[in-house]
């Protein structure tokens, strides 16, 4: 049964405050995913010794890597990635909005692959999103737009999954289940919710997959090891799902 992870891997530092790539990679490795969704990655920056952050934990997991960089400040590079070892392809990978003229906002952005698995091919999509909700509003509606869930290339079993500092409370949560999808933890009914944040506590729930009509979620978790715990300030989450014939 093929198995989703989305992690939001604090640029590898954990809560320790230690910089340690082979860390995240063993806590992925434990929960032997199919697909794995990252956030937060450095790819050559100096403030993490200029590792290729997505490229290193592919490596390690003995997956290819699709990378997109949602900020460069020169060869600088921080962004998302989509790992699998099965056939995939990029569909795309591009920025979201943001509100002009407010300074200091993060760029965010979405990465696209379609990936071969369990003799289906499902869409992956990969995101982050801000910490404004007015922010948030403009890049839930542009998801749910033409060039993401709105394409024509979008058909058929459809994940889009990631860190979107979001409740369920929320209009951008809401604005992403009223294109159809559901989230994977409330199509299980899921009581309570498997919670991700902060990793030593985990108390809130902003890291979310929602799923299309033909995904069916068997099994959502977190890993709770004193690994996992320290990794990153954010808890790996896995969706264990079937794709309907």
């Amino acid at each position: 049964m093929p198995r989703l992870v989305t992690y939001n891997v604090h640029r590898c530092v954990g809560v320790d405050r230690r910089l340690d790539v082979p860390r995240v990679a063993a806590v992925i490795a434990e929960l032997e995913p199919d697909v794995v969704c990252l956030q937060e990655l450095d790819v050559g920056r100096a403030r993490t010794g200029h590792v290729d952050q997505a490229q290193a934990i592919a490596d390690a997991l003995s997956m290819a890597v699709r990378f997109h960089a949602a900020m460069r400040v020169e060869a600088e590079l921080y962004g998302d990635a989509i790992l699998t070892p099965h056939p995939e392809r990029l569909v795309r990978a591009g920025p979201l909005p943001t509100l002009p003229n407010v300074p200091g906002l993060e760029p965010r952005g979405a990465l696209w692959a379609q990936i071969d698995i369990s003799g289906a091919t499902v869409n992956v999509i990969n995101t982050h999103l801000g910490l404004v909700p007015r922010e948030q509003r403009l890049q839930a509606a542009a998801l749910t737009g033409k060039e993401w869930l709105g394409s024509d290339l979008c058909t058929g079993p459809t994940i889009l999954c990631g860190d979107f500092n979001a409740t369920s409370v929320t209009r951008p949560y809401r604005q992403l289940v009223s294109t159809g999808l559901e989230d994977g933890q409330r199509q299980l009914g899921l009581k309570p919710s498997v919670k991700t944040f902060p990793s030593g506590y985990p108390a809130i729930r902003i890291d979310h997959a929602f799923v299309s009509r033909e995904i069916r979620v068997t099994r959502v978790h977190t890993p709770f090891s004193p690994l996992a715990r320290m990794a990153s300030d954010h808890l790996p989450l896995a969706f264990d799902f079937d794709v309907a014939a």
